[in-house]
């Protein structure tokens, strides 16, 4: 028991994991795995559900752990070592699991299962796991016959190599870049950006400042930076990451095509059209086309204000900026010039306010308050000394507990997300296990003895995390196939995740958030009341940008061919819905992890489909307040965690919401948030 790896029983030994024990333990793991595998589809196992869960469940989630460990240190702690044991085991684990998955002993059984009388007796969320797996059965191959069902598997692991790679190469391109600048060249960035740019210079020993491509980094840059010179240098450098234009072996472009060239292979090897079908099988949208017409459709509502956005900031520029020829590298600078020239503050004005200490207390107020929980502070083993850990109580007992990483630092991959460690389930062997949740932001660290100061953007990242993490841990459904994020529809995923994110615009809740850095004031209310007004400010270009990705995202993934025409496909979409086409050089798809690195393939429109599931369930909280005057309200949090957060994946999307609001969503109440009603 001497590789920390092996014991899974417990929270991962972060601090003692090293590349060596990835190997011994991912082999020895597979190999147990294997062994349950013939155990579950040999004569002494009956066609039982607790039966075949006993056998297959208690390896299956030893492997999960471990492999998931190892995983996520390769997301926030990369190195050249274990970036080479992660990449040796992946097509190992990738193997064994595309198997087991396909394995038709195995879907013989589960058939039997359902076929079985007793499936009538089996409990709701059980009776949804066990109808998830006959359709994942399918969807992994399991009804395919020889030469077919082995390319289906090669298919697997090509293509998780070919992801891997991808992250890898944006992650390289992004560590790789940094640019000098001078004090003049700075002139207009913020001073705590030009703090950490100085720190950054004089830690590799150069003069004057030194601005890499993280996020908090080049973007404040990009937003506030006068040099306008300095803006098209970063800029191009951000969005030619990972293609032709960087260093040939982290261009993505020959990735991606190979990538799109597998998934409609592996489409058509089971019967469909292409990956966008196959994709959707599991969600909420029936068909490609149901997508496109609802992306159009969001397209075509969001244009006239997308239009009245992009003239306003042309005569803005042209007028007060001496810029008459608009580009894309003065976007975010002249966007930020006239919301001051307009609503009277900066995002750095109001940056002052937002103390990550401040926000996260009240922020763990809120959950407490509406979902009748406790947050404390917990210990467990970490991978960096700024990474926290905290659990969750109801009365007195645990409930879930998570990891909470919030800085930017080399080797860790751009971006916030949500990831399980562990999920909720009521063991074989008797005990309950609670689910545990890494939650990962890629903030700016504090600066000289002061708090981090998070922007309005990095708060509302925060609460969008968050709510992904409540909703796989505050789950009371203990069958770990259904349990928390388990089994939900992909496009119904960011439901609570975009539903936190509506109380950074309260003022009840704002005002417990905020604390000026300097005074310990808290942000006056007509600072808020001016954040307010702006909020819908450029709500067009923005809806039209993200329906820009996603109708990119589903052409790509639905029309036969389209790996030869990557480029084309994006520029046709550009041509249909965008009122400001970006430079020619721009390659943004090169960097699109969450379809080329990520689950989002042929989904990155959840991001919009559940955008209309949240704001309408956030209306319930909005009817609540107008009764009661508080968003806060404890009842209708209650019905919310009931319907939604607890049942997890134990029954359709489309159910846990008629639950909670007791009818179907519409889309008037997004148009109303965003200003386009």
């Amino acid at each position: 028991m001497s590789n920390p790896l092996l014991n899974t029983d417990g929270l991962p030994a972060f601090d003692q994991i090293r590349p060596e024990h990835v190997e011994p333990a991912v082999e020895l793991l597979l190999k147990q795995a294997d062994e349950a595998l013939e155990r579950a589809v040999g004569a002494d196992t009956p066609a039982d559900y607790d039966a075949l869960s006993a056998v297959l469940d208690v390896p299956g989630e030893r492997l999960k752990t471990a492999w998931g460990a190892v995983g996520h240190l390769n997301a926030v702690a990369d190195t050249p070592e274990l970036r080479a044991a992660y990449t040796a085991a992946l097509p190992k684990v990738t193997e064994t699991m595309s198997r087991h998955a396909a394995d038709e002993r195995l879907y013989a059984k589960y058939k039997a299962v359902h076929n079985a009388p007793s499936a009538a007796q089996l409990s709701a969320p059980r009776k949804k796991a066990l109808s998830n797996a006959m359709r994942d059965f399918v969807l992994a191959g399991a009804e395919l016959q020889g030469e077919a069902k082995q390319r289906f598997q090669q298919l697997q692991e090509l293509q998780a190599d070919l992801s891997q790679k991808f992250s890898e190469h944006v992650l390289d391109a992004t560590d790789s870049y940094t640019c000098d600048a001078t004090e003049a060249e700075m002139a207009g960035v913020p001073d705590d950006v030009k703090q950490a740019a100085r720190a950054a210079a004089q830690a590799a020993g150069k003069d004057g400042y030194r601005i890499t491509l993280h996020f908090p980094s080049y973007f404040p840059v990009l937003q506030y930076g006068d040099n306008r010179a300095l803006r098209e240098t970063l800029y191009r450098a951000n969005v030619t990451r990972a293609s032709e234009f960087g260093k040939p072996e982290l261009d993505n472009s020959s990735v991606m095509r190979e990538l799109l060239k597998l998934r409609q292979e592996e489409a058509r090897l089971l019967g469909y059209a292409n990956f966008a079908e196959v994709s959707l099988v599991p969600k909420m949208a029936d068909t490609p086309r149901q997508v496109l017409d609802f992306l159009r459709d969001l397209a075509r509502r969001a244009r006239p204000f997308a239009e009245r956005d992009l003239k306003e900031l042309r005569d803005f520029a042209r007028d007060e900026l001496n810029l008459p020829d608009l580009q894309a590298w003065d976007m975010a600078y002249a966007g930020e010039k006239l919301k001051e020239a307009r609503y009277a503050f900066s995002d750095q004005e109001v940056k002052q306010y937002f103390t990550e200490p401040k926000v996260l207390d009240g922020l763990f107020r809120i959950i407490e308050t509406l979902f009748e929980v406790a947050i404390r502070p917990d210990t467990a083993p970490v991978w960096n000394p700024n990474v926290r850990f905290f659990r969750i109580e109801r009365a007195g007992e645990l409930v879930g507990q998570f990891y909470l990483d919030p800085y930017a630092r080399t080797g860790k991959r751009p971006g916030a997300w949500m990831d399980d460690v562990k999920g909720r389930w009521a063991r074989p062997e008797g005990q309950l296990q609670t689910p545990v949740a890494h939650l990962v932001c890629n903030f700016t660290p504090p600066l000289e003895g002061k708090p981090a100061l998070l922007t309005h953007d990095e708060v509302t990242t925060l609460f969008h995390e968050f709510g992904h993490g409540l909703h796989h841990m505050l789950t009371q459904v203990s069958d770990v196939g259904v349990a928390g994020i388990s089994g939900v529809e992909w496009d119904a995923v960011e439901l609570p995740s975009q539903f936190m994110e509506n109380f950074c615009w309260e003022w009840d809740v704002v005002k417990r958030l905020t604390a000026h850095v300097d005074t310990g004031q808290p942000l006056p209310r007509e600072l808020f009341d001016r954040m307010l007004a702006a909020k819908n400010f450029q709500s067009g270009l923005q809806t039209l940008r993200q329906v820009e990705f996603a109708l990119f995202d589903m052409r790509l993934h639905s029309e036969p061919g389209s790996e030869d025409r990557i480029q084309q496909v994006l520029d046709e979409v550009r041509a249909e819905v965008s009122v400001f086409p970006p430079p020619a050089f721009n390659r943004f798809q090169n960097t699109f992890s969450h379809i080329f690195g990520g689950g989002y393939a042929a989904g990155y429109y959840s991001y919009k489909w559940a955008e209309v599931l949240s704001a309408d369930a956030w209306g319930a909280f909005e009817e609540s307040a107008e009764k009661g005057g508080t968003v806060l309200d404890v009842a209708t949090g209650r019905r919310y965690r009931q319907a939604v957060l607890e049942a997890g994946g134990s029954r359709t999307a489309m159910e846990s919401f008629k639950a909670f609001r007791g009818r179907e969503p519409t889309i008037d109440a997004l148009l109303r948030h965003q200003g386009m009603a």
